[in-house]
């Protein structure tokens, strides 16, 4: 099992970007009321067939070149079926995947959230060229990150550049930092 959820996102949203997506979307819904964390993944990458769709979820089945092993999705399964949760995978040759985990939130085998605008953050900074949306949903108050607008904004300049880079990361810990009160758990 991974630490902390944030590291899975990490995982699941460079899986994205290795299978060739331009756009990869990352959702987390925080919901008290339900009693559940949502974390959604959605890309246009190359996506899969139903074949290797449902070989996925299994430990030792990965499509990389330089390792043998692939266990981010059989990960993120059996954390969340830990908490009382589910994961389900959505996928097309040539459309892109989407895969959708639950979390149960007051479950005692959950892992910490972690840094979500820390692992946001990496992302971009690492893969300047590609673009990202986030949205963060804290009890129904939401806060979205678009790579788009703010590489409309700042064109020519990469997203990676220091002063650019360092307005990405106050914004992303500042913004989901306030969605908690100012006191994230």
């Amino acid at each position: 099992m991974m630490r902390e959820l944030a590291d899975n996102i990490m995982d699941i949203a460079q899986n994205s970007i290795s299978a060739g997506a331009a756009l990869t979307e990352v959702h987390v819904k925080i919901s008290h009321q339900e009693d559940l964390i949502t974390l959604t993944f959605k890309d246009d990458g190359c996506g899969m067939d139903e074949e290797l769709v449902k070989s996925v979820i299994e430990p030792f089945t990965t499509t990389r070149k330089t390792r043998k092993v692939g266990l981010g999705l059989p990960l993120l399964k059996q954390t969340a079926e830990m908490t009382g949760g589910t994961m389900d995978i959505q996928s097309a040759v040539g459309v892109g995947t989407v895969v959708l985990a639950t979390f149960g939130l007051g479950h005692i085998d959950r892992p910490p959230l972690g840094d979500v605008a820390g692992a946001w953050f990496s992302l971009v900074v690492m893969n300047p060229e590609k673009d990202f949306l986030f949205t963060y949903d804290y009890d129904g108050q939401a806060f979205t990150f678009d790579t788009r607008e703010v590489r409309a904004a700042v064109a020519p300049i990469p997203l990676n550049q220091m002063e650019i880079s360092a307005w990405i990361q106050e914004c992303l810990q500042s913004e989901i930092n306030e969605l908690h009160g100012g006191n994230i758990t």
